[in-house]
């Protein structure tokens, strides 16, 4: 039997035990399952239920977990993560120059901007990378932060510009960045700071490639 199949029944038996290193093991043995068919010490726990959900996205711990090392690995060397990181901060670069358009023509900070700014970079990373490693979703969640702060200091741009009957290109030029701090700090405010962390968080999960319980059974099916 497989690990998963062990699984199956361990979820659901009284005997379970959580241990860091190895996931559920056995409160008798100490030790992960190791029955073929049937296991004697089994006692059921009624008050588990258990419903899969073949759609529901599984984490980095879970895809290796679940699939086969060989499996695994290939998936691994599918990754593009210089790819990944080259398109997600040129998504991050346009999600931040549309953002500062839409703004300054509604004269209006749309702090809200910084969720599509975190999908964006997500969506390209993972389209792009194909990563199952955690260090797309870091990269997710940095490029997704740089792309808002980029977003918001360019509506500023955008907004002295006009005030002082300027271009923009020349405003970016004559700007006294030794200021840029205070200027920043000034605009931002505790709205901000809640659609930046859903921007980041929803960067981090999109940027990674995204695997099924699905996914999972049709890989081992092409096995």
């Amino acid at each position: 039997m497989t690990r998963d199949e062990h699984l199956e029944f361990c979820r659901r038996c009284l005997n379970r035990k959580f241990d860091s290193n190895s996931g559920i093991i056995c409160s008798l043995t100490g030790q992960i399952a190791a029955f073929e068919k049937e296991c004697c010490d089994f006692k059921i726990d009624e008050s588990v239920k258990i419903e899969v959900d073949d759609q529901e996205l599984l984490g980095h711990s879970e895809i290796k977990e679940k699939l086969p090392t060989e499996i695994f690995e290939k998936l691994r060397l599918e990754q593009n993560l210089f790819g990944a990181i080259i398109a997600g901060f040129g998504t991050a670069i346009v999600c931040a120059i549309l953002w500062s358009v839409f703004t300054v023509t509604l004269k209006f900070q749309m702090g809200y901007m910084a969720i599509l700014v975190g999908a964006g970079v997500g969506y390209v990373m993972r389209r792009i990378g194909k990563g199952i490693d955690q260090i797309f979703g870091f990269f997710g969640a940095g490029i997704s932060l740089f792309g808002c702060l980029l977003g918001n200091f360019l509506s500023i741009i955008g907004f002295i510009a006009i005030a002082n009957d300027l271009g923009f290109l020349e405003t970016l030029i004559l700007f006294d960045y030794s200021q840029l701090t205070n200027v920043m700090s000034e605009t931002f405010d505790i709205r901000d700071f809640i659609f930046y962390a859903i921007a980041i968080i929803t960067g981090y999960k999109l940027a990674m490639r995204s695997v099924t319980e699905k996914d999972v059974k049709t890989f081992k099916k092409n096995l």
